[in-house]
């Protein structure tokens, strides 16, 4: 399906402004991020992403973690009717592992909260190129593992855990559920993830894929883009390693996974492979591509009800399901 003018016209706009902050060198990135969150939260920004249901609860509060002076901030979403104790999904956000914050995936939680009936942590977890992999990945892990350790003080039932995430933060989701599955297999303690959410994540640090190369310019991340973001992110570690490249992981053992991917996004195909992976190795898999699609959708909830709505439902969905 043809891109929607809205779409084009965004992705025109972003040229405009100066692209992205992936083409810059580290020192410059913290900087950028910032003139990058000072659009992000403008009237225009904040009609792109959309308003959250009103009847959601939002509370903003830390998880304790040892690497973190005084914890890792978060937002909980609380749906109006939940059970007690409730499932909870972690939530991810996206941004390249290098931006995005809490307040760009507040459109996405809510629903999904609203939607699944279940408590949504979304974690502001340590970016590139500051922290570098594998920490952030890292800081996701301990995050759930905080919620597990304590879950009477956030009121979840912890045998009903998801993980959820967007674009990097699909990766990372994905990356705890292998650091939670190794630490099971290594006799440690682990927290149990019963489902993950996987919202067109970037799961190949090195090799590129085809759709990379068939759809190099889009609306809102472009090929070079995740090379950017992923020499950021890396740092100069290496990128094959399976907690940055978990499609080329070991996927035996991870808990079922909806992957949905965009029709015009240079990431498609990490979608694709990655949901043929879980299969080929015995994972439950659900993917849909979106069609007329482009990467962001569920941070563009304003601009594309339709697409964005119609993910949620489905992620809601998959979490009821599982959890």
């Amino acid at each position: 399906m043809r891109l929607p003018l809205s779409l084009r016209a965004v992705g025109a706009l972003r040229r405009r402004l100066g692209g992205s902050v992936a083409r810059l060198a580290p020192a410059d990135v913290p900087a950028a991020r910032e003139a990058v969150l000072r659009l992000q939260h403008g009237p225009l920004a904040r009609a792109v992403m959309g308003t959250p249901p009103r009847d959601v609860a939002v509370e903003d509060a830390r998880l304790p973690t040892a690497a973190v002076p005084g914890g890792l901030a978060v937002r909980v979403y609380r749906p109006p009717s939940t059970d007690a104790p409730a499932p909870v999904v972690v939530n991810l956000h996206g941004g390249g592992f290098v931006q995005g914050d809490l307040d760009q995936s507040e459109w996405f939680c809510a629903h999904v909260a609203r939607q699944a009936a279940a408590v949504v942590v979304s974690v502001d977890y340590r970016l590139a190129p500051e922290h570098t992999f594998p920490v952030p990945a890292q800081d996701c892990y301990d995050a759930v593992a905080a919620l597990v350790a304590d879950p009477g003080a956030w009121g979840i039932d912890p045998a009903r855990i998801a993980v959820m995430g967007d674009s990097a933060g699909g990766n990372l989701a994905t990356v705890v559920c292998l650091m939670a599955r190794d630490r099971r297999r290594d006799g440690r303690d682990a927290p149990a993830i019963v489902a993950q959410v996987l919202v067109y994540p970037g799961v190949e640090m090195v090799d590129v894929l085809p759709s990379e190369r068939a759809i190099p310019v889009a609306p809102i991340l472009s090929a070079a883009d995740i090379r950017g973001f992923h020499a950021l992110y890396l740092g100069g570690a290496d990128g094959t390693h399976p907690y940055a490249s978990p499609l080329r992981a070991d996927l035996t053992g991870l808990p079922p996974a909806l992957v949905q991917t965009a029709e015009h996004d240079p990431l498609r195909d990490h979608g694709d492979h990655y949901a043929a992976a879980l299969a080929g190795a015995g994972v439950e898999v659900r993917h849909t591509c979106y069609l007329g699609a482009a990467h962001g959708y569920v941070a563009t909830g304003g601009l594309t009800p339709r697409t964005s709505l119609q993910a949620v439902a489905e992620a809601a969905a998959f979490v009821r399901a599982h959890t």
